[in-house]
């Protein structure tokens, strides 16, 4: 399988690093700031599948260079949600193929099972208030993570008091805190907890390096190969 990297930061690498070691696969371009004016039908065109770890402010320009290629893509960006539905009308109206996540790691997506059903026991009791807290690297340009944003959509999804989320601590009680921190080099921690007077419980992911997230990405890429259509790492994941 021959791999388009749209991005070519932290992940980009360490995506990189996976496919050489493991000389499965070929990476046949490599997009980062310095080589923007590669990023090109015709070089898209050589790869079987596109993996994007760019930027939230490049990702749109990204997935319609891909659909124009008619060259799958796997999203791995966050911060560009807003314009989700109309991404996948255009995926769909013209039979692309595209799949994203907040996550690909498969830790983390065991996570998010593990916090849904947390907090369909907590919803008895409502003398427990509930916060997430997310550290990532200083670099990281979205605040909150799109990890803590989903974990959050989880919980008010069902939530009979909570109906939104803000970045900030000592929030309303209809509203969802997230605090979101950054730090020297932390590959990326979530923290989810409920807390009553009487007593705290938490749940927590921590990353100890990017390979995880790198190896789901690959995954997803290969099971992208030959579909069309709007995907999750959900539908590889089957969790």
């Amino acid at each position: 399988m021959k791999i388009a990297l749209l991005g070519y930061g932290k992940m980009g690498k360490a995506i990189n690093a996976l496919i050489t070691k493991a000389n499965k696969h070929s990476v046949v371009l490599k997009i980062s700031s310095n080589n923007l004016n590669d990023a090109t039908i015709s070089n898209l065109k050589e790869a079987d599948v596109a993996i994007e770890f760019s930027k939230p402010a490049k990702v749109l320009d990204n997935i319609n260079l891909c659909f124009e290629a008619g060259v799958p893509i796997v999203i791995g960006t966050t911060g560009w949600y807003k314009h989700l539905e109309t991404v996948k009308k255009n995926c769909v109206d013209n039979k692309q193929a595209m799949l994203y996540a907040s996550n690909f790691s498969v830790g983390v997506n065991l996570f998010f099972k593990i916090n849904r059903l947390v907090n369909q026991l907590f919803l008895k009791y409502d003398a427990y208030d509930v916060s997430i807290e997310e550290t990532h690297h200083t670099q990281k340009v979205d605040a909150p993570s799109g990890t803590a944003i989903s974990l959050a959509n989880d919980i008010l999804n069902e939530h009979p008091i909570k109906k939104t989320w803000k970045n900030e601590l000592n929030a309303p009680k209809e509203v969802l805190s997230i605090l979101a921190k950054r730090e020297t080099d932390v590959k990326g921690t979530h923290t989810v907890t409920w807390q009553s007077e009487n007593d705290e419980i938490s749940i927590k992911h921590e990353a100890f390096n990017r390979n995880g997230f790198a190896k789901g990405a690959i995954l997803a890429a290969e099971w992208l190969v030959g579909k069309t259509g709007c995907f999750t790492i959900n539908d590889v994941l089957k969790i």
